[in-house]
């Protein structure tokens, strides 16, 4: 869809609404009309009725005779349904037809203070292949997952999570890390050969947010069967995975123009 047919279905009120609460979320303080206004590239005749309005709705509270704030309704909306419960009701279904597409296990990882926790996986098919305990802990540093969760962050997310893993594993420390994940963050997901399980090949691609950053990793443990001529290659596995992770993304609201799969 083009920008032009994009903006044939806008909605201006709506669009001048959702511009008051960002700029309010974003001031550390309570802001006058006419800062909003002047913010925002209007004036305050453009934005006072909208601004009534969502007093009134109690997103925005009025601090004084002319200051407004954001409250917490916006907060307690988004944890009427918590990120993670979504993300499970979006990627598992998902997961389950990547999976049968496959013959191979996938599963889904967030990071956790150094570590990751295995949220959801689907184990292969036939019976036979590799795969992951749910919440399971993984190590960060020396998995695709990890390093992809890492790769997809801002530079002081991503910092403060190298200094967590290395504190929690000192061994894992690497060089070449901030290398690595600047290759990864160019061609959108990591694909090598496992260095915790010989024999096995591991594909991660990331679930991401609005912002562009990793809310969590979906991967592929590739395992070949040598009694099997027709499986499919790891080519077709990165496709197909990237393809899934890129749909998760886009069912959360997330991934918009992302090059992943």
């Amino acid at each position: 869809m083009g920008e032009g047919e994009r903006r044939s279905y806008s909605a201006p009120a709506l669009e001048k609404g959702l511009d008051i609460l960002e700029i309010l979320c974003r001031s550390e303080r309570p802001m006058t009309q006419k800062e909003i206004a002047q913010g925002l590239g209007r004036t305050v005749g453009e934005i006072y009725r909208m601004v009534a309005c969502l007093v009134e709705r109690n997103y925005v509270s009025q601090v004084d005779d002319n200051t407004y704030i954001i409250t917490t309704k916006l907060y307690e909306l988004a944890h009427i349904n918590p990120p993670t419960h979504r993300l499970m009701f979006e990627a598992v279904p998902i997961m389950k037809r990547l999976a049968m597409e496959l013959d191979q296990s996938c599963h889904l990882t967030v990071y956790s203070q150094g570590k990751q926790v295995v949220l959801a996986k689907v184990d292969t098919p036939s019976g036979m292949g590799f795969s992951v305990r749910t919440g399971s802990e993984l190590d960060v540093l020396i998995s695709v997952s990890g390093r992809v969760l890492l790769a997809f962050q801002n530079e002081e997310t991503t910092k403060l999570w190298l200094e967590e893993s290395v504190q929690r594993k000192p061994e894992q420390s690497d060089p070449q890390i901030k290398a690595i994940l600047e290759s990864i963050r160019k061609i959108g997901f990591e694909s090598v050969p496992s260095v915790q399980v010989r024999g096995l090949y591991a594909v991660s691609f990331p679930i991401l947010d609005t912002q562009g950053h990793a809310m969590a990793a979906l991967t592929v443990p590739y395992s070949e069967r040598i009694d099997q001529n027709k499986r499919k290659s790891i080519p077709e596995v990165t496709a197909a995975l990237g393809a899934a992770a890129r749909n998760i993304s886009e069912r959360l609201g997330g991934g918009k123009g992302s090059t992943l799969g």
